[in-house]
């Protein structure tokens, strides 16, 4: 393809960047609205919160279980087509959500069926999300550049946490439940065409890219170890056997599942908490359950910065762990502070720093999957995202038997031991490590 020769730079990088966070925002837009509408449900189905906590938990088994497959199909068929494909099928099963009573489901099943198997397909959906997101970054950003290009995108988490109990909490009290399910599986439908129409995989692909921003990237992409083929996507199989072999790679799962614990607390039931557990109405409730969101759309971008930072200061291995270590630790203390404080919003607001610094972490878990491989950055990222996932499928349930049994209070608990343990498991990590197949 010919690019433009005009001696000023393009900026079109950072617009596939813009994207991708409107692609993440939606993601967790279509990620929370069970959790904001679980109220309505609950109240309308007499579910107990073990019955919510296994609906809940459906679309993380989903989410989880596809995260390799999803990972790979980018690797090896390109990012792009496999984006649009993924966000048309989670759309299509958000619909679907709200029509959960009223399908053949129910009546085989059961009506808890119903809902956990269309959650469930959500999840299958959106496992494609993040990885090939970070697919997109890998050959998009250089690697002194991933922190920031992995936290942009993540920036998404906080927008979409955001507005998401605002506007569920809104469309359900004007027009019922059920439509907040067809207006996000509306957005979707637009998303997917935007993305469709304006993105490509690579910047070689775009013709909005001019000379000067391609030489620019390739500068950068040059510049890193076992830099990603620009020419054309790797047909190879993903080298399996030396992720699973690698000290490295374990340490990225086992501390993942740490940061996805906590973080799957807030995304199913912490509306509910503040309801139900500190006795807000659903308008206050609304109005709190943003906070935890403001404040990762705060401090995301924030810990991208500093991974970048760190990495040019003291290196990759050490400047990635101490990134993602500090986040962690600062996650975990708030947490904990924040489940023993009596006074509401004193509370609330600790736990919203808890769940941003978490996020101000996480963008360097998947810079360090591009470090490690980013010819099959897609398949590791699944890889990781997967056992952040597995956390993510035990978070609700033993949630909501911890709550029941002991308190909110502990519930908690175990979840910032969780996050400490994280910080730990980064020792593990070493992002010099080089995992590229040989030839």
């Amino acid at each position: 393809m010919r690019h433009p020769t005009s001696g000023r730079l393009s900026r079109v990088r950072w617009k596939i960047l813009v994207l991708l966070t409107l692609i993440t925002a939606l993601t967790y837009l279509d990620r929370l609205n069970l959790s904001i509408a679980g109220k309505y449900i609950q109240d309308e189905f007499q579910f107990s919160n073990q019955a919510m906590g296994w609906i809940l938990s459906s679309f993380v088994w989903g989410y989880a279980l596809c995260q390799i497959p999803g990972g790979w199909a980018g690797d090896r068929f390109g990012p792009r087509g496999i984006l649009t494909l993924a966000i048309l099928w989670w759309s299509l099963f958000t619909a679907l959500t709200a029509m959960a009573p009223r399908l053949p489901l129910a009546r085989w099943f059961g009506l808890i069926a119903a809902f956990s198997i269309v959650r469930f397909l959500v999840g299958v959906g959106e496992a494609s999300a993040l990885p090939n997101s970070n697919k997109i970054i890998a050959y998009w950003m250089g690697y002194q550049s991933r922190g920031l290009g992995t936290s942009l995108s993540l920036v998404g988490i906080g927008v979409g946490g955001t507005i998401t109990p605002v506007l569920i909490a809104a469309i359900m009290q004007r027009w019922g439940w059920q439509m907040s399910f067809y207006i996000c599986s509306a957005l979707g439908v637009i998303m997917a065409a935007v993305w469709r129409f304006y993105a490509t995989s690579r910047p070689e692909e775009h013709p909005g890219v001019n000379v000067a921003e391609l030489a620019l990237i390739r500068a950068k992409l040059d510049k890193q170890p076992a830099a990603v083929p620009a020419s054309q996507a790797p047909r190879r199989n993903p080298p399996w056997k030396k992720f699973l072999t690698s000290r490295s790679v374990w340490g990225l799962m086992l501390s993942y599942f740490c940061e996805g614990y906590p973080n799957y607390v807030y995304y199913t039931w912490f509306f509910l908490y503040l309801v139900r557990g500190r006795g807000l109405n659903v308008t206050q409730g609304s109005f709190w359950g943003t906070t935890p969101f403001v404040a990762a759309l705060i401090l995301t971008p924030l810990g991208g910065g500093f991974s970048d930072f760190a990495v040019r200061k003291w290196g990759l291995r050490r400047g990635r762990r101490a990134a993602a270590s500090t986040g962690m630790v600062v996650s975990g203390t708030l947490l904990a502070l924040g489940a023993h404080t009596a006074n509401n919003p004193l509370a609330i607001l600790l736990l919203a720093g808890a769940m941003g610094f978490n996020l101000f972490a996480t963008s360097t878990w998947w810079a360090t999957c591009i470090d490690l491989s980013p010819s099959f950055s897609g398949s590791l990222s699944g890889l990781m995202n997967m056992w952040g996932n597995a956390g993510g499928a035990a978070a609700p349930i033993l949630t909501a038997v911890i709550a029941t049994r002991f308190g909110w209070a502990a519930a908690l608990d175990l979840a910032a031991a969780i996050c400490l343990l994280g910080a730990v498991l980064w020792f593990l990590i070493n992002a010099e490590d080089t995992l590229e197949p040989a030839g």
